[in-house]
């Protein structure tokens, strides 16, 4: 089951998303320009997919997202994970 952690260093915030099955997923959702953030592969591997588009994202990935854009991760290794780092203004 997808396991979540808040992180903030001084100015930068985010959250930490552990996927300890195959196949756990963080569902389909967006982010307005506040709370748009980038993903970083920290290991493991995933199918990420939005509208119209599918991917496998692997350790060291870097996904920069725009606001309002459709994603969704499932774990295809278990024991994987993302960070997602905040890159809006709030």
């Amino acid at each position: 089951m997808l396991q979540q952690k808040q992180i903030s260093y001084g100015k930068l915030s985010g959250m930490i998303y552990d996927f300890p099955e195959i196949n756990d997923i963080l569902p389909m959702h967006t982010h307005g320009d506040a709370d748009v953030h980038i993903t970083i592969v920290a290991r493991g591997s995933f199918r990420a997919h939005g509208d119209g588009w599918d991917m496998t994202a692997k350790t060291g990935d870097v996904l920069d997202w725009q606001p309002r854009q459709q994603h969704e991760f499932i774990a295809l290794e278990p024991n994987s994970r993302i960070v997602n780092i905040i890159k809006g203004v709030a």
